[in-house]
């Protein structure tokens, strides 16, 4: 598949044009931010793990029945996908108390909830990703009151599948992020990327922080934290 002109560049991904207008490319780079772009910086290698570990998840979520938009990985830091319009919805699934959850609601990081907590985000850079409700998601046309409750639906099954596989690698699932897209004909799927940049990911036993948190937070070890995570994700994959 050939690459051509350059469609979109966002904070950490390249996306391009091919001869089939139904299929993009999508290029991972190694730039980071945090804090709505607020915090800028590098971390050495982290498009090569998110590209590679996205494309591992989503393949396998594909066969557990949730429709994505991976169709092959094309080397260490591009993918062809499926072109979807996206949904301007952030879908944030928390499992334990963290981050904004915790700032928001004046509560301690590490609280595990009965049940997963879904949270909607208007993605609007101009008023910063705000909060918002299904009602008003549906008012303002993001979604349909049909597609949201299908994105509720794949999130909670997309939650129990990576909790599952987390676990099996020594490894807790705090909290994540995801984007859905609609195809030409109008079907939603699963967009965008599963990764340590979208993820809270701990380690079982110790508490570390194996994600993006360590470049939000200066805790350094970031390269290290993303190669370790990467590592548990090949090594029984």
């Amino acid at each position: 598949m050939e690459k051509k002109e350059l469609l979109y560049e966002g904070k950490a991904k390249r996306v391009y044009c091919t001869d089939d207008s139904e299929k993009l490319i999508v290029s991972y780079k190694d730039d980071a931010t945090a804090f709505n772009g607020l915090k800028k910086g590098s971390i050495a290698g982290k498009g090569i793990v998110n590209n590679r570990m996205s494309n591992l998840l989503m393949s396998r979520l594909e066969q557990a029945g949730i429709p994505t938009h991976f169709i092959e990985e094309l080397n260490e830091r591009e993918t062809l996908v499926r072109r979807v319009s996206i949904v301007p919805l952030e879908v944030v699934v928390r499992n334990i108390s963290a981050g904004s959850f915790s700032r928001l609601y004046g509560v301690e990081e590490g609280i595990r909830f009965a049940k997963p907590v879904i949270e909607f985000c208007y993605k609007n850079d101009a008023l910063k990703d705000p909060l918002i409700c299904s009602s008003a998601a549906e008012a303002l046309g993001l979604a349909s009151d049909e597609e949201i409750m299908s994105i509720k639906s794949y999130a909670q099954r997309v939650n129990i599948w990576l909790q599952q596989f987390w676990n099996k690698r020594g490894v807790t699932l705090v909290d994540f992020k995801l984007e859905f897209g609609r195809t030409a004909d109008g079907l939603l799927i699963l967009a965008d990327e599963i990764s340590p940049d979208t993820c809270r990911l701990w380690d079982s036993s110790t508490q570390e922080k194996l994600d993006k948190d360590r470049f939000r937070r200066d805790l350094g070890r970031v390269e290290e934290a993303y190669q370790e995570i990467m590592r548990r994700v090949l090594e029984t994959f």
